[in-house]
């Protein structure tokens, strides 16, 4: 599992030109899934996730974490972070999760943030969608669950 999470002032959910979801200061955050990934991945990465210091304190160090500030989160999913590129000019499928997994996988890490942070919003699997954000910083981390394993 990749997951990117950037700092936003604010982000919003686009479906089609309409506005689904959107969030104040807080965490957008993309997921790609990969063969292999389980529910360990997912806790794993949630609680990495939620408990990440990337905002800062009153000193202006990164020392608070999004439940510190009580800050937003925009989940959503993203294959192409769990595409292969090494190789070639064009991404291939080969070490992403098939989309029953990957929705599987999804749907689990969203409970799990739910579990501790009630200020989560999701996008939708397998739509096309618009992102608009006000990155804040900008700060940018890549979160993988094999650097956990």
């Amino acid at each position: 599992m990749n997951l990117i999470a950037q700092r936003v002032l604010s982000s919003s959910l686009y479906i089609e030109g309409k506005k689904i979801v959107s969030i104040d200061r807080g965490i957008l955050a993309l997921v790609g899934f990969e063969k292999g990934d389980t529910s360990s991945d997912c806790e794993i990465i949630a609680d990495k996730l939620l408990n990440y210091r990337i905002f800062p304190d009153d000193k202006g160090r990164m020392e608070n974490s999004v439940i510190d500030i009580k800050g937003d989160l925009l989940l959503v999913p993203e294959v192409t972070l769990a595409l292969e590129t090494r190789k070639g000019t064009r991404p291939s499928f080969s070490e992403a999760a098939s989309p029953d997994l990957g929705k599987l996988l999804f749907d689990d890490l969203s409970n799990k943030l739910r579990e501790t942070h009630n200020k989560l919003e999701v996008g939708i699997f397998g739509a096309d969608m618009e992102i608009k954000l006000i990155n804040d910083g900008p700060v940018t981390f890549l979160f993988k669950s094999s650097d956990s394993k």
